[in-house]
């Protein structure tokens, strides 16, 4: 299914139009640089909504919170409050203060987003690619969400979309073996030298945080059912969770690629978004 290009031009300014008196390029944090900020959208008149969280991709390179798409028309249509979050860059920080600026973004939005008409109680926290690592690792590791006040009680469940950094050590060995077999050169912006250390590798790691008891939120990881390495993290991910008793559904679109599984998202007739909305139907809960 391909989206039309003239409705993708015009679609910004629609959203643009949408959003809530004061929701756009909200600052997160006091004083904060010019990528702290996010974009509220809320349907009127709402009050005590489910909310997602949506973290956009880019490599940990690049990326917009305004790159979204449908998703704040069709989510917002749905009764949910759509918050999408910039965060600082590499190599302008490091992978530690990118993910805490995800972790504070986050940590505003529970407290504040009530003021918009959502429920700090029923949040999603979604993301593709690079969000898809990050959305995984704040619904993994609670220290990162703790320090900014966020229980996991507060998160009602993960959708991380076609990421392949669920497992750092084991996509960097797939990785460099490949290149090594196949005689080519190492790239100089790699997965080993994004995340740092060894030790930083595993910390980066959802798959490293997984373990019973801890209330992490139900998963539904979402991957293009074609592409092994991304596939392969899926179900690594998937099965992690799963034997720590953590809901989990691992589902692979076919037929599509990285970009599309993304912009596509939220489409009628859409696979993925079959399961994205049975997953959120299912654990969105009522407000109280």
């Amino acid at each position: 299914m391909r989206i039309p290009f003239l409705l993708l031009a015009t679609l910004p300014a629609l959203l643009a139009a949408d959003l809530a008196p004061g929701g756009r390029d909200v600052p997160y944090t006091p004083a904060g640089a010019p990528r702290q900020i996010l974009d509220i959208y809320a349907p009127p008149g709402a009050r005590n909504l489910p909310v997602v969280f949506w973290i956009h991709g880019g490599g940990w390179q690049a990326g917009d919170k305004t790159e979204v798409q449908k998703k704040p028309e069709v989510f917002t249509a749905r009764g949910f409050v759509f918050v999408a979050a910039n965060y600082r860059l590499l190599p302008a920080v490091d992978m530690t203060a990118l993910t805490d600026d995800v972790a504070r973004a986050l940590g505003w939005v529970h407290a504040n987003i009530a003021a918009h008409g959502g429920d700090p109680r029923r949040i999603f926290v979604m993301g593709h690619s690079a969000g898809a690592q990050l959305a995984a690792l704040l619904c993994t590791d609670e220290r990162r969400l703790r320090a900014h006040g966020v229980p996991f009680s507060a998160l009602r469940g993960c959708v991380p979309v076609d990421g392949d950094t669920y497992d750092l050590p084991a996509i960097i060995l797939t990785a460099e073996t490949r290149r090594r077999v196949h005689g080519q050169p190492e790239p100089k912006s790699s997965h080993r030298a994004k995340f740092g250390t060894e030790e930083q590798h595993r910390d980066f790691s959802a798959v490293t945080h997984v373990a019973p008891g801890k209330g992490i939120p139900p998963f539904l990881i979402l991957h293009v059912a074609e592409h092994p390495d991304n596939t392969a993290q899926a179900q690594r991910l998937g099965a992690v969770l799963r034997s720590a008793g953590v809901p989990v559904k691992v589902f692979g679109a076919r037929e599509t690629n990285h970009s599309r599984i993304n912009a596509e998202l939220g489409w009628p007739q859409d696979p993925c978004t079959r399961e994205l909305w049975a997953f959120v139907d299912a654990h969105r809960g009522s407000g109280g």
